[in-house]
């Protein structure tokens, strides 16, 4: 076989694996660090402030390319992550209101615990309280690359655990945005996203399987959002609730067919454009001792502390309580390195930060708390699941 060929042959095996797309996030994500610390970061900079607004969507359009990308991109990624999610419900290791409720729990328990451990570091500084959410949510943006990277080390029911939690983490976190940090909600708008919300739901209800209605609804929902004050990817998350889970015999479901067009595009364009535009982050004049004042201190351990010990501590409550049953094949071992991934927060936790703090200061400050707990957690949890023994592969009956 010729060497071109080779190489094609390997391009096609990693493009088609789990690891390929991890390995494009990575690689956009050192991207954009390296080019904010070099002599490039104007030319980074640049490229995130390159002016891209559509005048039909007026004041409350996204004015730049990295707008564009964190607030209309990513509403594919929660899409897919919900069809995905749908998929498992409809058959899979979420088929139970139990198996839904596990990753539910946790998500609250990671939620709340995180939130008290940046109000003890941070307690009495009023400025630096107002910053009590941003530890809170967990980046499915990242977690779930780093876990489908670990390959067989994490149980199938596993990843869909994580996978589940972390968007209910996400959602919760667009809620908490919306009401203690989002700008005055402008009615009307909110009246034609309901309206839009309905259609979709009613389409869905209705057994319609052809894309179009829940594309050019998911639009219409997408721009009554960014006009009401609310977060616009919320549209991906609805949309993605809204497609029908069944089919014709022998025809692929619409969840089957949204995954198939999304995937591709989210993992090899909407990934990687994001972590490139969101991990630019200076450390020029950064010193350790700053990780030490009360802002980066209270994000940092609410992420690497506070988010495994909620998320466990939840999650362990709710099957002691016969909540619900822990995923099948998935020891404590695992479930433990899979809480430390939970601390990865980057996309609902920058945006925070910029909504809580309006002075530069304590946002940069929050940044660089932000930077160094999902680091952090990120090397515990992949380290940790690397040294723990993958799990048995399941016998087959007979």
């Amino acid at each position: 076989m010729s060497p071109l060929r080779t190489c094609r042959r390997h391009i096609r095996v990693l493009a088609a694996s789990p690891t390929g797309g991890a390995l494009a996030l990575l690689l956009a994500a050192l991207l954009g660090l390296g080019m904010a610390n070099s002599p490039w970061r104007g030319v980074w900079q640049a490229v995130v402030a390159l002016p891209l607004r559509l005048g039909i969507l007026g004041a409350h359009g996204p004015a730049t390319l990295g707008a564009w990308v964190s607030d209309g991109l990513m509403a594919l990624f929660f899409a897919l992550v919900i069809v995905e999610i749908r998929r498992e419900m409809a058959s899979g290791h979420l088929s139970s209101p139990r198996q839904v409720a596990l990753p539910l729990v946790g998500a609250v328990g990671g939620m709340v615990v995180p939130a008290l451990v940046y109000l003890a570091v941070t307690w009495g500084n009023a400025a630096a309280m107002r910053g009590w959410a941003i530890p809170v949510a967990t980046d499915a943006a990242f977690t779930l690359p780093v876990v489908l990277a670990l390959g067989p080390r994490v149980a199938p029911a596993a990843r869909t655990w994580l996978m589940a939690l972390a968007i209910f983490d996400d959602i919760l976190g667009i809620i908490v945005i919306a009401l203690f940090y989002g700008t005055a909600v402008y009615w009307p708008a909110l009246l034609a996203a309901a309206l839009a919300t309905l259609g979709l739901a009613g389409a869905g209800r209705a057994g319609v399987r052809g894309p179009w209605p829940y594309v050019l609804g998911g639009g219409v929902l997408w721009v009554a959002l960014l006009a009401s004050g609310l977060h616009p990817t919320l549209a991906g998350v609805v949309a993605g609730l809204c497609l029908p889970a069944t089919a014709a015999p022998g025809r692929p479901t619409p969840l089957d067919r949204a995954t198939h067009a999304l995937a591709p595009v989210v993992t090899w364009a909407v990934l990687p454009l994001f972590a490139f535009m969101n991990t630019g982050i200076s450390l020029a004049g950064t010193r350790v001792e700053m990780l030490l004042q009360p802002v980066p201190l209270g994000v940092m351990l609410g992420l690497v502390v506070g988010k495994p010990v909620g998320v466990l501590g939840a999650t362990m409550l709710a099957t002691r309580l016969r909540l619900a049953p822990l995923p099948v094949g998935t020891p404590p071992g695992m479930l433990f390195g899979l809480c430390l991934l939970c601390g990865i927060g980057f996309t609902i936790s920058l945006f925070m930060a910029d909504q809580a703090f309006a002075a530069p200061g304590l946002a940069d400050m929050a940044r660089l708390g932000i930077f160094a707990g999902s680091a952090l957690s990120a090397l515990a949890g992949w380290v940790w699941l690397r040294m723990v023994p993958a799990p048995a592969p399941a016998r087959r009956p007979g």
